[in-house]
């Protein structure tokens, strides 16, 4: 009845014990070296395909033209991408402030000039609208 009433409760009887060895590891040694050698030889495989193709590709291509090299750098035709845009907008807004800024022929036949623009506000409040003055007469 002792036996009976250990082994419900959770102990363990007398002269119980438990496995000494759960897991042998010698199969887990041969596994992981097999694994390891499987990868090492898909490794030398792929390797091997990639210079073999390498190896093919180069004896199909036509040769390189000699004048090649000598030509140099060319620039691409239009229209080309920016290749610096951040400055490319810079000089933009400078060009754009030059011209908001200063005085300047329009046409020079036709007798049309630019002025800045803050001048261009002062003399339209001073002066009106044109169309204002056409309107009130």
């Amino acid at each position: 009845m002792d036996e009976h009433k250990a082994a419900h409760s959770g102990g363990h009887p007398a002269g119980a014990g438990h496995e000494e060895s759960d897991i042998t590891i010698r199969p887990i040694l041969w596994a992981a070296a097999g694994l390891a050698v499987i990868v090492a030889l898909i490794f030398v495989l792929m390797r091997w395909t990639y210079v073999a193709d390498l190896a093919h590709d180069a004896a199909q291509s036509p040769p390189a033209n000699p004048l090649a090299n000598t030509y140099g750098r060319q620039v691409p035709p239009e229209p080309r991408l920016q290749t610096q845009p951040v400055r490319d907008l810079n000089d933009l807004r400078a060009a754009e402030e030059t011209v908001l800024n200063s005085y300047g022929w329009v046409d020079r036949k036709a007798g049309v000039v630019r002025i800045p623009i803050a001048r261009a506000m002062e003399l339209l409040i001073k002066r009106g609208l044109p169309a204002e003055a056409e309107g009130h007469q």
